[in-house]
């Protein structure tokens, strides 16, 4: 008896759509579709993914439209292949030649994940260049603080603790205790 195909949509932003996917992903043969809007960064909290991988079976497959929607790094694409294989459960992409079921498949999604975590890598760079190259320019300053530190040492002076304090101001006790260090 073939396994059932189930398919797996994700997007980065909750201003991202994922209906593409869902449509490419049903014209595919999926009966199930699940969707979800985090970021492909990491695995973790991506209850969807959680939920598809836990629910297939061994000779079922899961697509997705491009091996990007599944994840971002290597390291998280080589575990999810692994659990996958360990469930006897394929891995095909809508867009790219990827079916796990095949040596050529299998190469070919290793080399995509090497592409997609060194694509992670230059955004990251670049990021970080801008944000140095706006601070050396005077526009980039930084998220402005949170906290008052004036107002949480005049809660100390007038001999509240900092359960007391974080519980006035909204903030964490471990910021409170950071501000009261001399």
């Amino acid at each position: 008896m073939a396994g059932q195909l189930f398919g797996y949509a994700r997007v980065s932003t909750t201003d991202q759509d994922v209906s593409i996917q869902e449509a490419a992903l049903k014209a595919a043969g999926c009966a199930i579709v699940r969707a979800e809007k985090r970021t492909g960064t990491t695995t973790e909290g991506r209850v969807e993914l959680r939920n598809l991988i836990d629910f297939t079976r061994a000779g079922d497959t899961i697509v997705v439209t491009r091996i990007d929607r599944l994840a971002r790094s290597i390291g998280d694409l080589a575990a999810i292949v692994k659990e996958l294989e360990s469930r006897q459960v394929s891995l095909k992409a809508t867009e790219q030649p990827i079916d796990t079921s095949t040596a050529a498949g299998r190469a070919f999604l290793q080399m995509l994940g090497v592409f997609a975590e060194f694509e992670t890598a230059i955004r990251r760079e670049r990021q970080l260049e801008g944000i140095e190259q706006a601070k050396s320019l005077g526009v980039y300053k930084g998220r402005k603080p949170s906290i008052d530190p004036g107002r949480v040492k005049r809660l100390v002076a007038e001999g509240k603790g900092a359960s007391e304090i974080s519980r006035i101001l909204g903030i964490g006790r471990a910021s409170v205790y950071r501000l009261m260090r001399p």
